[in-house]
């Protein structure tokens, strides 16, 4: 059971993986605006430098996180592929729904890995943690621009699929914290997670018929960006900085917290997102966002001292002396 100190630290990695993560969408939206370069094959590039980042980060610093018990081998292969999943669900939620109502159920994940977390894990479930994910649920609707009935437009297929989205992020984070209790180091869970999701994208993009959306319409589109070497530079950045970074914390925070309170502090980087365009890119936050940013930081808030009460409720009190 994580102590106070633990728990503290836990928020506070999470939080900083929520602010690298949410600058993914600068670079992302620069390389699909810029270059035009299809979902999928930029998902599997980004995988690509994100193991070659590790590989050398890791074999410089760490060379022995470069191994795994091979027993852990399947569980590394079937999480990766639930990332490459979970990043293909997201990318056609994205294309069917557009990026508001895309964001929000993605995010409909906090509810899932809550309930899962209790079935799969007993993690504990609560009012408190319910009342988090109600609060961060609306919050992440009004700062995404969902709050707009026109955002849904009765799209059944597409919002299917978004809450797929969302189940499989919940799943990626419940099997992080299965990680982290298997004793797996969370760095060399990122480099086999991304590794083996990386097969699994390439294949993806190979798939017969291009079938698939997003994907390459033939093997030679898997080099989109041939000579543009800018290109190249803005995915390698994307992949040695905020997704090394954000996914790497991440994993880290699972480490001194459950995967629901996790996950609920991820559902924070709409709101970080959305600072981040404001400063760099000029985007106006409206009133509707900001207060949908508060509830989302509220609800994270809440939770955090009521989890840090429980604790100290729980530590055994000194018998007087007599």
């Amino acid at each position: 059971m994580p102590t106070t100190p633990s728990l503290t630290r836990g928020y506070t990695i999470a939080f900083i993986s929520a602010i690298f993560l949410s600058t993914t969408a600068i670079f992302i939206r620069h390389l699909t605006q810029a270059y035009q370069v299809p979902a999928l094959v930029l998902a599997f590039w980004r995988a690509v430098f994100v193991v070659l980042t590790l590989l050398l980060a890791l074999g410089i610093l760490r060379p022995g996180l470069l191994r795994v018990p091979r027993k852990n081998l399947p569980y590394l292969l079937a999480y990766g592929a639930v990332l490459a999943v979970f990043n293909s669900l997201w990318t056609l939620s994205v294309s069917l729904n557009g990026a508001a109502v895309a964001t929000v159920l993605a995010y409909s994940s906090a509810a899932f890995t809550a309930l899962l977390g209790r079935w799969l894990l007993k993690e504990r479930l609560d009012w408190v943690k319910a009342l988090a994910v109600a609060l961060s649920l609306t919050g992440c609707v009004l700062v995404s621009g969902a709050a707009d009935p026109s955002a849904w437009r009765g799209n059944p297929s597409g919002i299917l699929t978004g809450v797929l989205t969302g189940l499989g992020y919940a799943v990626y984070s419940l099997m992080g914290r299965s990680a982290s209790q298997r004793g797996l180091n969370p760095w060399s869970t990122l480099l086999y997670t991304f590794g083996f999701g990386m097969l699994f994208l390439l294949g993806f993009n190979l798939f017969p018929g291009a079938s698939i959306p997003g994907a390459a319409a033939t093997p030679a589109e898997i080099l989109w960006l041939g000579d543009a070497w800018m290109g190249w530079l803005w995915l390698i950045l994307l992949a040695a900085g905020p997704t090394v970074a954000g996914f790497g914390l991440y994993n880290v925070s699972m480490v001194d917290l459950p995967s629901s309170i996790a996950n609920l502090i991820a559902t924070s980087e709409p709101v970080f997102t959305a600072v981040i365009a404001y400063l760099l890119l000029g985007e106006r936050l409206t009133g509707i966002q900001a207060g949908g940013a508060a509830l989302i930081l509220l609800g994270v808030f809440f939770l955090r001292i009521y989890e840090g009460r429980r604790k100290v409720g729980e530590v055994p009190k000194m018998m007087p002396v007599e």
